[in-house]
């Protein structure tokens, strides 16, 4: 971690630097050029310059002697030209190698000169020393907060969050369709009539039904038709009307049964079209349903027991039910993994995610009706300044969460597999055909990043100490009412700002 007042120095090339780091991952570099250093980059930025001018008694592109080049810039006004070449040469020669080679530091943008270049090449004497001088943002360290409770220190992350409680109808729903299938037939007694819950094999011939919505028109297609077609008598099984046609049929006897076809039905001829069917029943039987007994369980799976089949059930629907949570879950992971983390966030990363959301919330407020010239008021330094002390914390916190996901995945070895891109990219395209600005390369490894992002949350929740709090009133995101509210916020500082500033 970059300290408030720690020292380093190296060498490169003979030269070397002194390093300072400051706060906010920033550090301060300090590069005592040699006289003879400052000479060569004096004669080479007048050899580059001599290119591009018209000096008489020299030809264009020969080796014309610095002073003269230097004298040639003076009376075209350009003062100290050619020594800010000089002086912009060395910080390109010297600055990134030093903090790149010397110090070995990842540099975030370009390095500032404390002092500025027209002030240094006022003073520039070429053959004298010169110390240059520069802050620069560095990509920060990572420590993690020592965790004596757990193997690594993002285990066991502890934090809660809402959601839905347990679907009982669902989980009644599949023990009802799991009973289904394993239910019994016995011969209904002789003329005997069919009850709801009973089953019956049919033939089955259909027509079209007439605008009276009564007589038979055309006759339906064979695939609409049948023989030997088994019907079981419950709700919401077949086309509407049907089940309901044949409560009270005895074997033997021919029902003229009006029904409905879905709306959604494939065959779209026959969507939302009325037919009528003579159906004639073959066979009548008693349908019997199993009670959720070990006896039965057994039958499902050689060795599970009643409550091993419950509780794999109830954990099934919950997992698929939790997926609609999982935003809900990864904030409170992100929230306490910020935490365990020690990252020194660069004003640079700060400055820029905070005109991207600056950015944005004018194009919200144009978009919700305001007018431009309203807008480009609120844009001014100053409030853009105020905007970045408001979203600071947030954009801290982000940064370091992503970081520490970066770094998980690295030690845990989590990697996205192609395919998962390849998925999602197909579905990005297909969403986008037609835009010109869709940039493949810059949104797959958008792509990339999200997922390997959800994974490690996916993994990270493995190893939680997550409280879920089950809520009957989940009708509103407090997730997004929370940042409509800090956008809001956001907006009316901002307007406060000009209106103080006029």
């Amino acid at each position: 971690i970059l300290g408030m007042s720690s020292e380093a120095t190296a060498s490169s090339g003979g030269i070397k630097s002194i390093l300072t780091k400051l706060p906010d991952s920033q550090i301060e570099l300090t590069i005592p050029v040699p006289g003879e250093v400052t000479k060569l980059a004096y004669e080479k930025a007048a050899f580059e310059v001599a290119k591009e001018l018209s000096i008489p008694g020299f030809r264009k592109g020969a080796r014309v002697p610095a002073n003269i080049v230097e004298s040639t810039l003076r009376k075209a006004g350009n003062v100290n030209g050619l020594r800010g070449e000089a002086v912009k040469a060395l910080m390109k020669q010297l600055v990134e190698s030093a903090i790149k080679e010397e110090h070995g530091l990842d540099p975030i943008g370009a390095a500032t000169p404390l002092t500025p270049i027209e002030e240094l090449a006022k003073n520039f004497q070429p053959g004298e020393p010169l110390d240059l001088k520069v802050k620069c943002d560095v990509w920060p360290d990572i420590s993690w907060k020592e965790n004596k409770d757990a193997e690594q220190p993002y285990f066991g992350l502890n934090g809660s969050y809402k959601r839905k409680p347990f679907n009982q109808q669902k989980y009644d729903a599949a023990i009802k369709d799991l009973c289904d299938r394993y239910a019994t037939l016995a011969p209904m007694e002789e003329g005997g009539a069919l009850a709801m819950g009973d089953a019956c094999v049919v033939n089955m011939v259909g027509f079209m039904a007439a605008e009276d919505g009564v007589s038979k028109a055309d006759p339906l297609p064979n695939a609409a038709s049948g023989e030997d077609v088994e019907v079981i008598l419950g709700p919401g099984r077949y086309m509407e009307g049907l089940v309901e046609g044949l409560v009270g049929a005895k074997v033997g006897d021919t029902r003229i049964v009006t029904v409905s076809f879905p709306e959604k039905l494939r065959d779209k001829t026959l969507a939302g079209k009325k037919a009528i069917f003579d159906v004639t029943v073959n066979e009548a039987s008693h349908r019997s349903t199993p009670e959720v007994t070990d006896e039965f369980a057994e039958k499902v799976r050689a060795g599970m027991t009643a409550a091993d089949l419950e509780k794999e059930l109830r954990k099934a629907i919950d997992d698929e039910d939790a997926k609609e949570f999982v935003d809900e879950r990864n904030e409170a992971l992100a929230k306490a993994l910020a935490d365990r983390i020690d990252v020194d966030v660069p004003d640079t990363l700060v400055t820029n995610s905070a005109r991207e959301k600056y950015a944005v919330m004018m194009t919200d407020m144009r978009d919700n009706g305001m007018a431009d010239d309203e807008i480009k008021k609120l844009i001014t330094p100053e409030n853009f300044v105020q905007y970045k002390k408001v979203v600071k914390d947030d954009i801290c916190k982000d940064f370091r969460v992503s970081m520490a996901c970066d770094e998980i995945a690295r030690l845990e070895n989590i990697d996205v597999s192609p395919e998962m891109v390849d998925e999602q990219m197909t579905a990005l395209k297909k969403e986008a055909e037609g835009q010109e600005d869709f940039d493949e390369k810059q949104i797959r490894g958008k792509v990339e990043s999200t997922l390997q992002r959800r994974l490690v949350f996916d993994f990270l929740a493995e190893k939680a100490n997550l409280e879920v709090i089950y809520s009957e009133e989940m009708k509103f995101d407090e997730g997004l009412l929370e940042k409509l509210a800090q956008e809001s916020l956001e907006r009316e500082e901002a307007a406060a700002a000009t209106e103080t500033e006029a």
